[in-house]
């Protein structure tokens, strides 16, 4: 069984918040979701695969695939990945706000990640407006 303490260290060190939103067009309101797409994930290299597994156990949510990479010296990797809106919002992001990431530049993109959520769940991203403030956050993501 994982720990909350190895979670934070592995995140700290292979995971990654982010969210794709695509250039807001100042003049439209939009009602689709797709516009802004949050997820957290983490990649190892495919003979660590278990903790993967492990991870998608211990949260009860998220997927473990295959990620194909062809770059030279590059081996073959599998990502735990989150991107439902309900269980970022409600069992990622409670979990990293009660076992806080320890690096800087972590922690830093977690507090925007939450800010960014905390916006989606209030529908900030239907709007143009909204959607501007969300695409000038995740700029400041590293």
């Amino acid at each position: 069984m994982l720990t909350a303490k190895y979670i934070v260290g592995l995140v700290d060190g292979e995971g990654s918040f982010t969210a794709y939103v695509r250039q807001p067009k100042p003049s439209k309101i939009s009602s689709r979701r797709v516009r802004i797409e949050p997820r957290f994930f983490l990649k190892l290299i495919e003979r660590d695969k278990v903790i993967l597994d492990r991870l998608k156990e211990f949260f009860g949510c998220g997927q473990v695939y295959f990620q194909k990479d062809t770059r030279p010296n590059h081996q073959p990797c599998y990502r735990f990945e989150v991107s439902n809106r309900r269980d970022l919002s409600q069992i990622i992001v409670p979990f990293f706000q009660q076992h806080p990431l320890q690096l800087p530049s972590k922690a830093k993109d977690f507090k925007i990640f939450s800010q960014m959520m905390a916006a989606i769940e209030k529908g900030e991203h239907l709007t143009s407006r909204g959607l501007n403030k969300l695409y000038r956050l995740k700029q400041k993501m590293h």
